[in-house]
């Protein structure tokens, strides 16, 4: 079927590229009407899985039609950045219905925390079964901000969890006995691998794969199954990153932003020995978000490159990689007016991207003939 074409002026003035660039993009709209979407996955039969930050998941048909919430999830503390947000589905979908979502668990005391969580999804596609808990983030805080929560299957069936330090609490990020401002790395029943960097020790938690984490918000793959993720930094320092087992990527050590209103953090350094430095950081930041790899031929030149969007720039930037370093940043979309939060590579090879509004799209990037 035939996409509706975006119909606002923004897009499509943002479309070109530029003479640079040998593509031109055409954003359709999939479907709108969504409240603040953050996540989208593809399900088998051509249809869509997104999640709506306030609480909802809900299957959105080929044509754009949107299907009533799923029934069956558990208590979300909506509100701030917080509600349910990242899913995605297990590499065997297709055969155990199963998909992992993560989302700000409420506490009985007022605190919440980022917590991931196993299902199936009936085969009606009208609810979730078998709903269990694999994972809870340590400390619970009061807090309705910094939840991190992307999640990615590694190729040996383990899962990686992007977790933030919650902000008020971003001493924490550097305490090894705590959840937050890390990616943990657990197996599909929430047991600890034994390989992770940190197990047998006393002084630290056995799922912490990396830490020194702010706000991570976008988790993808490369083609050669690395791992990589973007993090907001405060008032500048937006950063990508490769996390590799048990080290630690500085946050609040080091940063390449201040405080917001001005005035810099701790000693203001933005290199300490033992410390990771980025891969690439945006200074000043432009609010990053879900990121994606192209792995298909449907963008002629830029088969390997990374997708980032931006919340507070409205835009996507597209990343050139040369081994683990970051060659070369370029706007894409530059003129889209809307905040993206999450951009995905479906079956199909095309990317689609969610728009974080009140009536948030779903839209697909067609190269233009």
């Amino acid at each position: 079927m035939r996409f509706r074409s975006v119909s606002f002026a923004a897009l499509a003035a943002g479309m070109l590229l530029g003479p640079a660039h040998a593509l031109q993009i055409q954003p359709e709209v999939v479907a709108q009407k969504l409240q603040n979407p953050w996540a989208v996955a593809f399900l088998p039969d051509g249809q869509f899985l997104v999640t709506e930050r306030p609480g909802r998941m809900r299957v959105v048909a080929a044509n754009g039609t949107l299907g009533a919430p799923l029934l069956g999830l558990p208590a979300i503390a909506a509100g701030g950045q917080g509600g349910l947000l990242d899913v995605v589905l297990d590499s065997e979908f297709a055969t155990n219905r199963t998909l992992y979502f993560c989302y700000a668990e409420p506490a009985t005391n007022g605190s919440n925390s980022t917590a991931l969580a196993k299902a199936q999804l009936s085969v009606d596609q009208t609810q979730l079964s078998n709903v269990q808990v694999i994972f809870s983030q340590k400390p619970k805080k009061a807090s309705q901000l910094h939840f991190g929560c992307r999640i990615v299957e590694r190729p040996d069936g383990t899962l990686f969890l992007t977790l933030g330090e919650r902000s008020h609490f971003k001493e924490e990020a550097q305490n090894l006995q705590s959840h937050l401002g890390k990616i943990v790395r657990i197996h599909k029943d929430g047991s600890v691998p034994k390989d992770n960097p940190f197990v047998g020790r006393s002084d630290a938690l056995s799922e912490i794969w990396s830490y020194g984490h702010r706000s991570p918000q976008g988790a993808a793959l490369a083609l050669d199954g690395s791992f990589w993720m973007n993090e907001h930094g405060p008032q500048g320092g937006d950063e990508i990153n490769r996390p590799e087992p048990g080290k630690n990527y500085g946050w609040p050590v080091i940063t390449y932003g201040e405080n917001y209103g001005g005035g810099k953090i701790g000693e203001g350094i933005t290199h300490q020995a033992g410390l990771e430095q980025p891969a690439h950081q945006w200074t000043p930041s432009i609010a990053v978000s879900g990121m994606a790899f192209i792995t298909s031929d449907r963008y002629p030149g830029w088969k390997g490159q990374m997708v980032v969007g931006a919340l507070k720039a409205k835009r996507l930037e597209r990343i050139t990689l040369n081994g683990n370093k970051v060659e070369k940043v370029e706007p894409l979309l530059p003129k889209l007016g809307q905040r993206v939060r999450d951009v995905r590579q479906g079956p199909d090879g095309w990317l689609y991207v969610l728009t974080d509004e009140e009536k948030g799209q779903l839209l697909r990037l067609n190269v233009q003939p």
